[in-house]
């Protein structure tokens, strides 16, 4: 069929991206103080951290209290469809980047978790249908990360497959505005602003970062500045 070798390509690359990213991954991280050493024991300041039907997927429900309930869980599935029975793996995922943003001890363990994010991303990039109501936030989050890691020409990869996934989804077009803003490419930063606008005209968020740019523009930044705002705040 016209059109599918292009996909089927990008999928044999993602799929080579995982098994790469599995074979140079740190072999451990130290927990966080206090926190257990698995991202799947369910511990309840994480899990408060991540979307409440998490509670719900095969790797927390019987850890978590209230997990198992019967109702939920096939109002959930109802709503995700078989995808849900791998969604534990994304849920996974958001925990081990908040460990590696907000808990990590030593760059070495923040390494390690957003790698280890990418995998579980991928367990359900792999298995979900192109039309997974929650496909196009999976690919932001993996996008954000791999520009976390360093590997922005990825990163904007599965961004871009989220825009071309769900237009009106304006997350990824900040994200790669950040991306730009950050690199100091302003007039690129601003076009997906505006794109991301015209799909979405409401996104408060979208709004905030163009009047930032704006103050970019009016008032440029110090070298000192620029020194103390870090690059990597910008894909925060």
């Amino acid at each position: 069929m016209k059109g599918s070798e292009p996909v089927r390509c990008r999928c044999t690359a993602l799929l080579a991206l995982g098994v790469v990213l599995a074979l140079t991954l740190p072999a451990y991280a130290a927990a966080p103080p206090g926190y257990p050493d698995s991202a799947y024991a369910g511990d309840p300041r994480e899990m408060a951290m991540v979307p409440r039907y998490c509670v719900h997927t095969q790797g927390y429900r019987d850890v978590v209290p209230g997990g198992g309930h019967g109702d939920e869980i096939k109002r959930w599935t109802s709503v995700m469809g078989p995808t849900f029975n791998a969604m534990h793996h994304y849920c996974a995922g958001l925990i081990l980047t908040n460990r590696a943003i907000l808990l990590s001890r030593t760059p070495a363990d923040r390494q390690f978790y957003l790698n280890f994010s990418i995998v579980e991303f991928d367990y359900v990039i792999q298995r979900a249908p192109q039309d997974f109501i929650v496909l196009p936030e999976i690919l932001t989050k993996k996008g954000e990360n791999l520009i976390r890691l360093g590997r922005a020409h990825l990163g904007i990869v599965e961004l871009q497959r989220a825009i071309d996934l769900k237009p009106d989804y304006w997350p990824p077009y900040a994200q790669l505005s950040d991306y730009y803003k950050g690199t100091g490419d302003i007039q690129k930063a601003r076009e997906y602003l505006e794109k991301a606008l015209s799909y979405s005209p409401d996104a408060q968020a979208v709004k905030r970062r163009l009047a930032e740019l704006d103050g970019v523009k009016a008032k440029p930044r110090t070298a000192a500045e620029s020194a103390a705002k870090p690059v990597a705040e910008a894909v925060k």
